[in-house]
């Protein structure tokens, strides 16, 4: 590497001082040299490593290492007489910088400056370039009226258009109930362009976008959530100023980050109504329950939902069963007994006989639920039952909590907390079947 290196090093000064003086062709295949040099260093490392192999036998090169060697060696006479080439011409150098040394350099530039300016001038090829000047300078007039008549034009525009941004977004932020405003939003020309410069207004005390190092700002007196409310309310006071709104799509990613209840209905409502006035509106969340409440106020005919699922290293895009998330695990698991009175075949045996438990705990919890509170087992409840009975706050009758307590007893047989076998509990049909209608028979009473 060294090598080529100083080959077009030397290749370089020539080129520079052959306009000078008379410089030595320099023509070296450095590939043939590396091929040469290579070869010799192989047979040379092969009769070193027999002489290591066997250290008392006699060492000496092979005829073939001899001739590897030989053309490396016509290689190194050739490149050393060019290297001796070089050196004489050092000399004619050498006389070079002498003589440029007592010149005046700068008046030699301005004299050659001059010359090359006459001939220029007298040349049949400056008059288009004249001209071409001429139409340039006429062009930057007229360019330069143009942009004065633009400028008025844009300061017309945004004397106009400022005050409606102010109001419109304040008119959002008031439907999402934030506690402040924006005021005092003008104008700024900056180097960039034209851009907006405002204030949020909160408890009527005016904070900067970008306040000095510890003086409140927009980024240490908004939480997450209101700097969240703040931009939803220019998106959507930017899209309702959109004349061609209803050829747009418009994509919303993930608008319930650190939104109140209040905020996410707001949301949820807003984009509702956007619906009917663009083309198409894409929505990303993580948020189930935000996309459910969508899918709800959205048209039927149009409407499409899509999930990421996982795959392997990677996701794939699946269609998205919507309803299946929207309604509880109470109606899930209804609709699985149920499912199963009808058909046996329609769900799974044992997932019926899990649920029966849970579905007359849910409808317990919501018939009775100042005395079967959260957190509590129906068996428990059951004995309160027990212990009301006859009493002024009865809660049910005796038949009635002899039913709960037998459906009971069949349930628990299927859950951990009560049967430490019941992944290995034996399942009859015909019994579950009997239970199984006569829980959701009991979940049906007033």
């Amino acid at each position: 590497m060294a090598f080529e290196r100083a080959i077009r090093v030397a290749i370089q000064r020539r080129e520079f001082w052959k306009a000078f003086t008379d410089m030595p062709d320099i023509s070296v295949d450095t590939a043939a040299v590396i091929r040469a040099w290579s070869a010799t260093r192989d047979a040379i490392l092969t009769a070193l490593r027999a002489k290591q192999a066997a250290p008392l036998d006699l060492a000496g090169l092979s005829d073939e290492a001899w001739n590897v060697n030989a053309g490396f060696e016509e290689v190194r006479v050739s490149i050393a007489a060019i290297s001796d080439a070089l050196q004489c011409a050092n000399e004619s150098i050498a006389i070079v910088k002498e003589r440029a040394a007592v010149a005046n350099v700068a008046a030699l530039t301005t004299d050659l400056a001059k010359l090359h300016a006459v001939e220029t001038r007298r040349s049949a090829a400056i008059a288009p370039l004249c001209q071409a000047y001429l139409d340039e300078v006429a062009a930057k007039a007229a360019t330069e009226v143009l942009r004065e008549q633009a400028r008025v034009a844009l300061d017309h525009y945004r004397q106009q258009v400022f005050p409606a941004y102010e109001a419109a977004i304040n008119d959002y932020l008031v439907k999402f109930n934030a506690g402040f405003r924006l005021a005092r939003m003008e104008s700024v020309k900056t180097r960039a362009g034209s851009a907006a410069s405002y204030n949020v207004l909160i408890n009527n005390v005016s904070v900067s976008v970008s306040g000095a190092a510890g003086a409140p700002s927009f980024r240490n007196t908004l939480s997450s959530g209101d700097r969240n409310t703040l931009a939803l309310a220019f998106f959507f006071a930017t899209l309702d100023r959109n004349r061609q709104l209803a050829q747009k799509t418009v994509v919303i990613d993930d608008p319930m980050t650190s939104l109140d209840e209040h905020r996410s209905l707001t949301t949820i409502q807003e984009i509702r109504r956007l619906i009917t006035k663009v083309g198409q509106v894409i929505v990303l969340s993580h948020s189930k329950p935000f996309l459910c409440a969508l899918w709800d106020g959205a048209d039927t005919t149009t409407r499409s939902a899509i999930k990421i699922t996982r795959d392997g290293a990677g996701s794939t895009l699946n269609v998205w069963d919507v309803r299946q998330d929207s309604i509880t695990e109470h109606d899930k698991r209804h609709a699985t007994v149920a499912a199963y009175i009808q058909n046996s075949n329609a769900a799974d045996d044992r997932a019926v006989a899990a649920a029966l438990r849970s579905i007359l705990e849910s409808f317990m919890r919501v018939a009775y639920p100042e005395a079967f509170s959260p957190g509590t087992l129906l068996g428990p409840f059951i004995n309160t039952c027990q212990q009301r009975l006859g009493a002024a706050s009865q809660l049910l009758a005796a038949q009635d909590i002899t039913e709960l307590r037998d459906l009971l007893y069949y349930g628990n047989r299927f859950h951990h907390d009560s049967n430490p076998a019941w992944e290995t509990e034996v399942i009859n049909d015909q019994q579950l079947l009997h239970f199984a209608r006569r829980a959701l028979a009991f979940a049906r009473r007033a």
